[in-house]
């Protein structure tokens, strides 16, 4: 298959972005040559938001849960410790801290090390259920993966690397996209939401095959130019 490039927007918060992020790597064991960009999509941007979309925060949780219940199921592995987290006790985490936190990892080391946090940081919810908007969680989870503590929390504490996320949401905007998670191949095809493995291979070989095609189609085809038609 020719090179493919994907951007996955997501959100750590996000409960089909945690099977989804499980596929994406098992994609990339079968499709090397896929690259994988990955981008921030903030469901919660700001912890009043719970208020517009739940009436509160405290109801927040409740619906979330059920989200959870139905993502466990699309789950391959089916992981949600869904009890655990009706016994938690902190109001369900917003966001930005999240984003922030894994757009610091990549300043660090690129794509694979934001990756390496971002499922850090869903196991951290959606397992364990800790407090993910907690700096003191987050900076343990990435101990946990081996990141150094003083050079990500240079990062994460640097303005440039919000303006990074911003960059992404606004990037999210530009495609239009408003659930995750979502995929965008090649700056213009979109898989939507936490599809099969093999469901999002048919797509992408799909596209592979279309570009074969348009490859062919250029290099014979003929042109009028210039008031002549010019083949090649």
């Amino acid at each position: 298959m020719s090179a493919v490039k994907i951007e996955f927007f997501h959100d750590v918060i996000c409960s089909f972005c945690f099977p989804m992020s499980y596929r994406m790597r098992q994609l990339k064991a079968v499709m090397p040559e896929v690259e994988v960009i990955h981008r921030s999509f903030a469901l919660v941007k700001e912890p009043s938001d719970f208020d517009r979309m739940f009436g509160s925060r405290e109801n927040a949780k409740n619906e979330i849960l059920s989200h959870w219940f139905y993502a466990n199921q699309n789950d391959d592995l089916h992981r949600f410790n869904i009890d655990g987290m009706k016994q938690a006790v902190f109001p369900f985490p917003s966001s930005m801290n999240t984003l922030i936190a894994a757009k610091a990892a990549y300043f660090i080391s690129g794509d694979d090390l934001y990756w390496d946090l971002f499922d850090a940081l869903q196991e951290s919810l959606f397992m364990h259920n800790k407090n993910v908007e907690d700096i003191e969680v987050i900076e343990a989870t990435v101990q946990t993966i081996g990141i150094d503590l003083t050079s990500w929390r240079q990062h994460f504490a640097d303005e440039k690397t919000r303006e990074a996320v911003l960059a992404d949401l606004k990037l999210a905007e530009d495609y239009q996209i408003t659930s995750i998670p979502t995929l965008i191949v090649d700056g213009k095809h979109t898989i939507s939401g936490a599809q099969p493995l093999t469901a999002i291979q048919s797509v992408l070989n799909e596209i592979s095959l279309q570009k074969k095609l348009s490859a062919v189609e250029t290099e014979a085809s003929c042109k009028f130019r210039d008031g002549k038609f010019e083949c090649d």
